[in-house]
């Protein structure tokens, strides 16, 4: 397939092993620049309806390879996404808007869940249950549960798509992957990595459209056995209603509104370097990103001082410049959201100490941003701004800021900045997420579990129970006489 930079290119939809370029297309906007880089094949609701028949049919041979033989296969995806990994980091970075650096770290990411998974797909274990009945004997087994529909976002797209297709196809589910609207092409070069890897035909397919008309068709097929998806809390509730009718099972990572909390007793500066990597990695956004900071009354006005700082000093620009540490937002709405944040949080008397407008040039930026003493009440306190807009306000007791970072719907991730060991425990425990990074502004690995509670989600992706989310458990009581 020719590559970006090219006269315009309409990229095809993989379909039961083969590719496929419709007559609709819609055009991929590069953020920085805001040209269209290339279109994206888009398919009807009949193509759907064959890739679940496609898929389902080539359930009953995929679920039959050992779990060892699927790991290979994986591996030699891993091995594909490895020997095209700049490709794929520029594309990231072009149909996103991301840091080159940040593409190829998630790029390399992305090679680890596979390689990951390829490992877990050999412990997919059962159990010997001890009787109570002495005439009887107890197995648990785990079984595949047929073919899954994953629908992946823009922010990450590579890994976050990789990381529902991963840990289904281990555990032996065929995957119809149906990514962002705004950044398919990475999903295109993957699939690609798919198939020169040689995944049976209809194990792994590519649809791009209309997203309520195929979602539409995951929730009310009988074929679709799991829908996994990452997105918006919004979008999750439709999810839920649209499943309730078949009981269709969701595993949903949604929205998150992450505190971070610093306490007089932390390395400051550790504590400052934490927080520029939790809060602007990915151009804030990301649905980990500390969106909430509270900092202990006793280094306040330090702690604001060196993040100021070190948030002026950030280069913005185009993500393709290896010098860029803070790219584009995804579209112009997203910059819109941003300035109202800003603006609400200032006209409730927060003060803006750096940043706080768009930037004055093509593409959708908007300026790195430090706000002070924000009001609790702030549209940027209860709401994500997926933004590079950092909202600090002080605490004063370690009870006062557990209740101020539980005063959320959301509980998907929660950061914590201390060098006291018994305070660490108290809140890892009394911390209302999913997640918690102490001392660690990036807390997300291959082999634990990443998830959310509260309206953050259901389920866990990633570690163990990353492919026990595509498994059914059976339970085998076998009478002996």
């Amino acid at each position: 397939m020719p590559g970006l930079g090219q006269a315009m290119k309409t990229y095809p939809v993989y379909l039961n092993g083969e590719w496929l370029v419709t007559t609709d297309s819609v055009g991929v906007v590069n953020p920085a620049s805001e040209d269209i880089i290339g279109r994206m094949s888009q398919v009807e609701r009949r193509h759907v309806v064959q890739a679940l028949e496609d898929a389902h049919k080539a359930f009953a041979g995929w679920r039959q390879i050992t779990g060892r033989g699927r790991g290979e296969i994986l591996e030699r995806i891993a091995d594909e996404v490895h020997r095209r990994r700049e490709e794929l980091a520029r594309i990231i970075t072009l149909e996103n808007g991301k840091p080159i650096a940040q593409s190829q770290g998630e790029v390399a990411m992305a090679e680890d869940h596979l390689r990951w998974f390829a490992e877990e797909a050999r412990r997919v274990y059962g159990r010997v249950v001890p009787p109570q009945n002495e005439s009887k004997r107890h197995l648990v087994i785990k079984t595949p549960m047929g073919v899954v529909a994953a629908i992946s976002p823009w922010n990450f797209p590579l890994v976050l798509a990789v990381r529902k297709v991963a840990p289904a196809l281990a555990a032996g589910c065929p995957v119809i992957l149906k990514p962002a609207r705004q950044t398919p092409l990475s999903a295109v070069t993957f699939a690609e990595c798919v198939h020169a890897a040689e995944l049976p035909a209809g194990v792994f397919q590519l649809v791009a459209g209309n997203a309520a008309e195929i979602g539409r068709e995951f929730l009310d097929n009988p074929l679709c056995r799991k829908i996994t998806f990452t997105g918006s809390t919004e979008v999750g509730r439709k999810l839920i209603a649209g499943a309730a009718a078949r009981v269709k099972p969701l595993s949903l990572e949604l929205g998150g509104n992450a505190p971070l909390l610093v306490f007089d007793d932390c390395s400051l500066d550790d504590a400052v370097k934490g927080t520029l990597l939790a809060k602007f990695r990915n151009t804030g956004q990301s649905c980990i990103a500390a969106n909430r900071i509270y900092v202990q009354r006793g280094v306040y006005p330090a702690f604001l001082q060196s993040l100021t700082e070190k948030v002026v000093a950030l280069k913005v620009g185009d993500g393709i410049d290896p010098q860029t540490q803070i790219g584009p937002l995804i579209d112009r709405a997203a910059v819109d959201k941003a300035a109202e944040h800003v603006n609400d949080a200032v006209n409730g008397g927060a003060k803006l100490l750096c940043g706080g407008h768009p930037l004055k040039r093509e593409g959708f930026f908007f300026e790195p941003t430090v706000l002070a003493d924000v009001g609790r009440n702030s549209l940027c306190m209860f709401e994500e701004t997926f933004a590079p807009v950092a909202p600090l306000t002080c605490f004063d007791t370690e009870r006062e800021a557990v209740a101020l970072a539980n005063n959320s719907d959301y509980g998907l991730s929660a950061y914590v900045f201390t060098n006291d060991m018994k305070r660490m425990f108290r809140l890892v425990e009394s911390l209302e997420a999913g997640m918690i990074g102490v001392n660690d502004g990036l807390p997300t690995t291959s082999q634990c579990p990443f998830g959310g509670v509260k309206q953050s989600g259901w389920g866990r992706e990633l570690g163990r129970e990353g492919v026990d989310a595509f498994l059914d458990t059976k339970h085998i009581s076998l009478q002996l006489d």
